[in-house]
């Protein structure tokens, strides 16, 4: 039987006269599926709340511990990575955690060498405990020390070499004059960053000039202020520093805890 356009337009849909088209209101399962819908949207986003509430409070409280410990002036940047965090910080430990502190002040009477900038990366670090301390069972971490704060530790003027892994450093004295030599900077064992293979770069090496470069090149610098249980692997010289760079095991950050 034939059938009209307009018939096959609104086939399965109530057609009235004025050309609208009755749609039914929603089925009391719809209904059900669209409440059980906007209710786990709500839990989850109110879970994501949660658990950002306490990574905050984690990374205040990492945060706080290392002040305390280092002896900052300004609390350094703490990250927890991971989520969720509340079941890590359920089981006691948190899985990653990256950390940012600046100006950790010199330590010690011989040479001190403050840390212009150190960023730590720590895994396994114990959440319970003291609240002014935190311990990690892993830990990696770069110390840069700018050639400014190496300069006021040595007494010269220290500056990048023209080779990697060098600086130049150029000693003064009034009616003396200025000489400038190349050293190769290396780690040393205790924490230390050494200075050898010195060579005339500039100027005429006169017996004070010699004294004053040899009292600042001759005994390695220790790094008397990074956290105990960190040991100095490698250096590496930039255009506006020094990196060194250290690892460690089940390491503890509390109050004078640096190493000596």
């Amino acid at each position: 039987m034939y059938q009209s356009h307009r018939d096959e337009e609104y086939v399965g849909e109530p057609y009235y006269g004025d050309g609208s088209v009755y749609l039914s209101p929603p089925t009391r399962t719809r209904r059900r599926m669209i409440i059980a819908a906007s209710s786990l949207v709500v839990l989850l986003v109110g879970g994501v709340v949660v658990d950002r509430i306490a990574a905050a409070r984690a990374e205040s409280r990492t945060a706080k511990a290392f002040q305390d410990g280092m002896g900052t002036t300004d609390r350094p940047s703490v990250h927890v990575r991971g989520f969720p965090v509340l079941n890590q910080l359920a089981a006691g430990s948190l899985d990653h955690v990256d950390l940012t502190a600046h100006d950790i002040p010199a330590s010690g009477s011989t040479r001190p060498l403050p840390v212009t900038k150190l960023t730590v990366g720590m895994d396994g670090l114990k959440t319970s405990g003291s609240a002014d301390e935190a311990h990690a069972d892993s830990v990696t971490a770069t110390a840069f020390l700018s050639y400014a704060d190496v300069s006021r530790a040595l007494g010269v003027q220290v500056a990048q070499g023209d080779e990697s892994g060098r600086v130049n450093a150029t000693a003064s004295l009034p009616l003396v004059g200025d000489v400038t030599v190349s050293a190769a900077v290396s780690a040393a064992s205790g924490n230390r960053i050494a200075l050898t293979d010195v060579r005339a770069e500039q100027g005429e090496l006169l017996p004070p000039l010699k004294s004053l470069l040899d009292k600042a090149l001759d005994e390695p610098i220790p790094l008397q202020n990074v956290p105990e249980g960190l040991r100095l692997r490698s250096v590496t010289t930039s255009e506006d520093g020094i990196d060194a760079r250290f690892t460690g095991r089940s390491v503890t950050f509390h109050p004078d805890s640096s190493s000596a």
